[in-house]
């Protein structure tokens, strides 16, 4: 809790990658020490050997079985500010990586200027994924959602997920209680009864979770 450093660690097979992002967490985003993995296996040895504060994966590397792999080191790692790097914007990768409790999924495509900015994003507690997962249309085949979490989504009422929406947007309780004119203490109601539905113990985890649907499903949530 009292450490004034960071360390970041990233996770991928491709050396100039490494080194391009490198630069961006030491001179933009402040981190003291940066750690490298070139497969996942490296990269869950040096996540229990270190005090970790974020970790960006590579969605293809040496020992990644697509985003599910993920599950794990979110499970392992529950504190820990998760993202997600990719060449791929397919809709069914972005929301399986949601699903597994990433903070983040940042398109490798997007220049080092942009991927920055997501950083600081997910860094600041909002949820970032793609601007074209909202722009795909919500209608999708229905194998585009996992069945499980459109059960899940189904299940909340209208002020659940405004709630949750606000949460995937980084809001505090008091911005959540000005937001939507409610107390503070109902909005902890609301949340400990998302946390039960979503089963979850954290608020990023609420968010990272909860960003699937709020994002895949957005007029059902707007």
């Amino acid at each position: 809790m009292g450490r004034s450093t960071k360390t970041a660690l990233i996770v991928d097979d491709d050396e100039f990658f490494r080194m391009a992002l490198r630069t961006v967490l030491t001179n933009t985003l402040g981190f003291s020490e940066v750690l490298e993995a070139e497969t996942f296996d490296q990269a869950t040895a040096l996540l229990s050997e270190n005090e970790v504060d974020l970790a960006v994966f590579d969605l293809t590397m040496p020992g990644m079985a697509g985003p599910g792999s993920l599950k794990d080191v979110r499970d392992r790692f529950p504190h820990l500010c998760l993202v997600m790097a990719s060449v791929s914007n397919r809709r069914e990768d972005i929301l399986l990586a949601l699903q597994a409790g990433v903070n983040g999924y940042i398109p490798k495509n997007i220049g080092l200027k942009d991927f920055s900015s997501a950083l600081t994003q997910i860094l600041n507690g909002i949820v970032y994924v793609p601007v074209s997962i909202a722009t795909l249309g919500t209608a999708g085949s229905p194998d585009e959602i996992a069945p499980a979490q459109s059960k899940v989504a189904a299940t909340l009422t209208p002020r659940q997920k405004d709630v949750l929406s606000l949460v995937v947007k980084g809001n505090s309780n008091k911005e959540i209680a000005r937001e939507l004119g409610l107390g503070e203490g109902t909005v902890k109601v609301h949340l400990a009864s998302l946390f039960r539905t979503l089963r979850v113990h954290s608020r990023s985890a609420a968010a990272a979770k909860g960003a699937a649907f709020v994002w895949a499903n957005a007029r059902s949530i707007h």
